[in-house]
């Protein structure tokens, strides 16, 4: 099999990095005094709550819904292997839509799985009709990654009603996005399941925390197929700060979204072709010549982006979305660049 491949992570050296959608700011100020105070104690002597029943009270008072629809995992990418474990046989099959996140075919691999991907129209829709009815499982990142770009509720409804198995809703980067899909499941749709991490909107990439949330008689029997303790006291904890400080979270986001609304601006005017992103990176890519060059002359001045390639939907740089002081950097030296 293929490992997945994360992005760079510098060892050495003064790097700006922009290739791995971390925020650029520092968790709650809520959560450093929380994790201050359980390091005062006891906690880290005991195992932790394997169920994280505090973090699923808190978060369901800030999502409103009942903490019994919640699965906490150690990052979303935890949950959804979980998934995989749960619903897919070896021999089954997982269909994603492409260009999207890579890691959905190492857990096919990793499963014995068939994986089965179904090309995003050129401007980054579903095919209509969705050709794959009878698979066990369906990953949809939505926002996408690495265009992303964000598909509507009456379109998710529309794939949904065309396949026949669980539908997986990898809403890693929703935060930044201008809405959801949290209303389908609590119009009652028991066959979808929502993941979402902490790593990206509440800046703690560091801890490893994320969680999904579906019908909670699933919920109930996917809690039997994770490992007994998951995630850790202090993750735990820091998540459950951090969700509780939504004022905090308010302000970082529109930080975020006012840089995201720049950068687009001006990555258009320096010549590139731009998707409008609902997540806080961007895509972009050239439509006069590949853009491998860049990313490596960017890299040589200390700035990591992310390279990708693929084939038919061509290759580009995703950008994270960094401080203002990183993107003027960026834009500057993308500037002179060209």
């Amino acid at each position: 099999m293929t490992a997945y491949v994360p992005g760079e992570q510098p060892r050495e050296g003064a790097f700006i990095k922009l290739n791995t959608n971390e925020n650029p700011y520092p968790p709650s100020p809520r959560v450093f005094e929380a994790l201050r105070a359980a390091l005062t104690g006891d906690r880290l002597r005991k195992y932790p709550d394997p169920v994280g029943m505090h973090f699923r009270q808190t978060a369901s008072r800030v999502l409103g819904v009942d903490p019994d629809w919640i699965l906490i995992g150690n990052g979303s990418d935890d949950v959804l292997t979980v998934l995989t474990r749960a619903f897919v046989p070896e021999g089954g099959l997982i269909v994603s839509p492409t260009p999207s996140y890579l890691l959905y075919h190492t857990l096919a691999d990793l499963q014995g799985a068939q994986f089965l991907t179904v090309p995003f129209t050129p401007d980054w829709k579903l095919p209509h009709p969705w050709p794959v009815r009878s698979a066990d499982l369906t990953f949809l990142a939505n926002p996408n990654s690495p265009s992303g770009t964000m598909l509507s509720l009456p379109e998710i409804a529309a794939l949904r009603a065309a396949i026949e198995g669980p539908l997986v809703i990898d809403e890693a980067y929703v935060d930044f996005a201008e809405s959801n899909t949290l209303e389908l499941l609590k119009r009652g749709a028991k066959d979808i399941v929502i993941t979402r991490s902490f790593s990206k909107s509440y800046s703690l990439a560091g801890m490893r925390f994320g969680f999904a949330l579906g019908d909670p008689e699933l919920i109930r029997h996917l809690y039997k197929v994770k490992d007994s303790y998951n995630c850790d006291a202090l993750s735990l904890i820091a998540a459950a700060a951090a969700i509780e400080d939504q004022e905090y979270f308010r302000t970082i986001r529109a930080r975020i979204l006012a840089t995201r609304n720049r950068m687009e601006k001006t990555l258009t005017d320096l010549g590139f072709s731009v998707c409008p992103s609902q997540a806080n990176f961007v895509w972009c890519r050239r439509p006069d010549r590949p853009v491998k060059q860049i990313y490596e002359e960017l890299k040589n001045r200390h700035i990591l982006v992310r390279y990708m390639n693929y084939g038919d939907h061509g290759d580009g740089l995703r950008i994270t979305v960094g401080t203002e002081e990183e993107i003027d950097r960026l834009l500057t030296e993308l500037a002179a660049i060209l």
